[in-house]
């Protein structure tokens, strides 16, 4: 018998074969693009830290949501910035708020795109934690309440899903019970349920205007070291209603998704987040990596490992290389 038995290589020798065993692949429906909105009109800002992204009003926003809803992409999460802080981030529950007119924007430029809404506190307040403070302790119970009077203004302004983020204990199930007292039990939640303490989110910090004023966010997000209180947070949000459950960040924590994908039938989104995003335009823009391959390979190996969506800022780019007419660009070698 010849030396080697086995040819796995013979599988790998052209495109054609290589298309015909690839075991995962991306569509432009797996995205969901994250938008920064912010009062005003006409307002683009670039965010310094993060090429190519931008601080919109909701004219603007609207614009970008319906060039992206043409390449494909189904769905946006909106960030709210706010004219004012203060303590209990009454801006979050303005319904005249850059959120509220982002989403009706939208609604009118691209009627079909998913509309999902980010819903915490850390935008809105002055101290920049995700709930109430009180002697420099971040609240649980006192924070639900305005946690689902933002999720209500969101989805009274026409969200079709909003996206609890805070890490509060017992969000979910708090924001279910009151959209469904209102008449809004056909409203879904994508619940950040496994959401980490990363030091991936500085540049979104820079966007939102977000960073802690005082401490940081240990005592609610994940301690990074673990993964079965993943998997426990998973089954948390499963029981109090979640529709969605989420992994954050993506990238550092695939195994964490792998675990939650052998856990749930729920479907799973994964997040991408801003640092991920920043890492690959700083090595591309020094030459280091090819940014147009490193960018779908990241998102390959997050579907990879179980995602069923990716939040993620290279959404429309990536969706328009998956497009027929640039070829259905995936990874190859």
């Amino acid at each position: 018998m010849p030396f080697p038995e086995s040819r796995p290589r013979r599988m790998r020798r052209t495109e054609a074969l290589r298309d015909l065993v690839r075991e995962t692949s991306l569509s432009p429906a797996d995205f969901i693009w994250p938008l920064f909105v912010e009062p005003g009109k006409g307002v683009r800002r670039e965010i310094s830290s993060m090429p190519g992204q931008f601080r919109l009003s909701a004219d603007e926003a609207a614009k970008e949501a319906k060039r992206a809803y043409e390449l494909g992409v189904p769905a946006v999460i909106l960030f709210g910035i706010p004219e004012r802080k203060d303590a209990i981030a009454s801006s979050a529950m303005d319904p005249k708020g850059p959120v509220a007119q982002a989403i009706r924007a939208i609604r009118t430029a691209a009627p079909d795109m998913l509309v999902i809404t980010d819903v915490c506190l850390c935008e809105y307040t002055d101290h920049g934690h995700c709930g109430v403070v009180e002697k420099g302790e971040i609240l649980n119970d006192e924070s639900l309440d305005l946690l689902a009077a933002e999720a209500l203004v969101h989805v009274k302004a026409g969200a079709g899903m909003v996206a609890p983020s805070d890490m509060m204990d017992g969000r979910v199930g708090y924001i279910r019970a009151t959209l469904d007292e209102e008449g809004y039990d056909h409203i879904p939640i994508m619940a950040y349920s496994a959401k980490y303490a990363s030091a991936y989110y500085g540049p979104f910090r820079e966007a939102a205007e977000s960073a802690p004023a005082f401490g940081d966010r240990r005592s609610y997000q994940m301690d990074p070291a673990n993964a079965l209180e993943a998997l426990r947070e998973v089954m948390l949000d499963e029981d109090e209603g979640a529709d969605i459950v989420m992994v954050k960040p993506a990238g550092p924590y695939l195994d964490v998704i792998h675990m939650v994908r052998e856990l749930t039938d729920l479907p799973l989104a994964a997040y991408q987040v801003s640092g991920e995003f920043a890492m690959i335009e700083a090595a591309a823009e020094r030459g280091w990596i090819d940014r147009e391959r490193v960018m779908m390979e990241s998102l390959l190996s997050i579907k990879r490992a179980g995602a069923d969506m990716i939040l993620t800022y290279f959404a429309p780019e990536a969706a328009g290389l998956l497009a027929p007419e640039a070829g259905g660009l995936l990874v190859s070698g």
